[in-house]
């Protein structure tokens, strides 16, 4: 059960009367069982044009009603200063907080949470006692990500450039459809209702290496990107009529995986 430490997390305590609106109104998934219920949201903040700005969790603890929001520390300062544009009256505040992220795999521990994406996340947990919180990171989570298409910020995540829906949100319980309005909302329903997606995150196998950001070519046209690469398979944004062509991506060669066919 003893977790590692999260260190490329930052922690903001949310507190005041309007805490659990506020941040319904701009998230793409649906915080508001958090007022009845301890628990945990992943979410995304998004612009008006549906684009992705940033993903975190959203948790209550057990022991208190104020609101935790567990960040990507790259991502933390924009976005605390984007939600501070947000806020105009409403009775929130949003400050720094000191509590350690510990993230583990097996049992979830008492006072923990599993991750809400995909099981094979494990759980988080935020000011765990010291036999749990364990110590420095070691687990592989690229390898996991990579082999259950789970996104990460910074990397298949990009900021003003990506679409929740093509990243895998809906399948990592990220987007509410029922919860109402939120910033982006009218575009992330569309694409739902309205479009079939085109293109999406999808595990591929690969031989050989490229660095991340590279094109993924099929037969000489521009097919994707290739993203986060680890034991033979790699994460990639792809056009899925491009997926039965010769893949490509710098030196290295991909293919599609039997259940993606």
């Amino acid at each position: 059960m003893t977790g590692e430490t999260a260190t490329d997390r930052v922690v903001w305590r949310v507190t005041g009367a309007d805490r659990f609106t506020f941040l319904q109104g701009l998230v793409s998934n649906d915080v508001l069982p958090l007022a009845k219920a301890p628990g945990i949201r992943w979410a995304a903040l998004l612009t008006p044009q549906g684009k992705y700005l940033a993903d975190f969790f959203v948790i209550r603890r057990a022991d208190s009603d104020d609101l935790l929001i567990d960040i990507a520390a790259p991502l933390a300062a924009d976005t605390l200063k984007r939600l501070g544009l947000y806020r105009l009256r409403a009775d929130v505040q949003i400050t720094p907080c000191d509590l350690p992220v510990t993230r583990g795999l097996g049992p979830c521990p008492a006072q923990g949470f599993d991750d809400p994406r995909h099981p094979a996340l494990g759980w988080r947990g935020y000011g765990l006692a010291p036999d749990v919180a364990g110590g420095p990171p070691l687990i592989d989570w690229d390898a996991i990500r990579v082999a259950h298409a789970i996104p990460e910020s910074g990397i298949e995540l990009v900021p003003n450039d990506t679409y929740l829906l093509e990243a895998g949100f809906e399948r990592l319980h990220g987007v509410d459809f029922r919860k109402g309005c939120y910033v982006g909302q009218e575009v992330t329903a569309r694409m739902k209702h309205k479009t079939e997606l085109r293109k999406g995150l999808i595990t591929l196998g690969i031989a050989g290496s490229a660095p991340p950001g590279t094109v993924i070519a099929a037969d000489g046209k521009d097919a994707g990107v290739l993203f986060t690469q680890s034991n033979g398979l790699a994460l990639a944004h792809l056009r899925f009529d491009r997926l039965a062509a010769p893949l490509t991506a710098g030196d290295a060669r991909l293919w599609a995986l039997p259940e993606a066919q």
